[in-house]
């Protein structure tokens, strides 16, 4: 996902395990199960899904807003139902953001 935050990023940023606990929140309200969740440097994007189940989100992502988080974590978590963002990939990422 490649995204510029709007906001500036928080002085602090949450722990690992915070952020991890958001992302499992979000893939049980999703219905999906990713294999591996993975928090590293990332150069070009906020976060990224493999056909085979692994999500991996960029360190900086952990200094971002809540809102701003939570988008990188549905889309990504989304990817694993549907790998495009066509009608019905837009049309989930709505109904569970808003």
């Amino acid at each position: 996902m490649r995204l510029s935050p709007d906001t500036p990023p928080l002085k602090k940023p949450i722990p690992r395990d915070a952020f991890k606990a958001e992302v499992a929140a979000w893939a049980q309200k999703i219905q999906v199960t990713p294999r591996e969740v993975h928090v590293r440097p990332m150069v070009h994007k906020w976060g990224s899904a493999s056909t085979t189940g692994r999500v991996s989100f960029s360190t900086d992502l952990l200094r971002q807003h809540p809102d701003f988080r939570n988008r990188v974590i549905v889309e990504e978590l989304l990817h694993l139902k549907v790998p495009s963002h066509g009608k019905l990939f837009k049309s989930l990422l709505k109904a569970y953001l808003g």
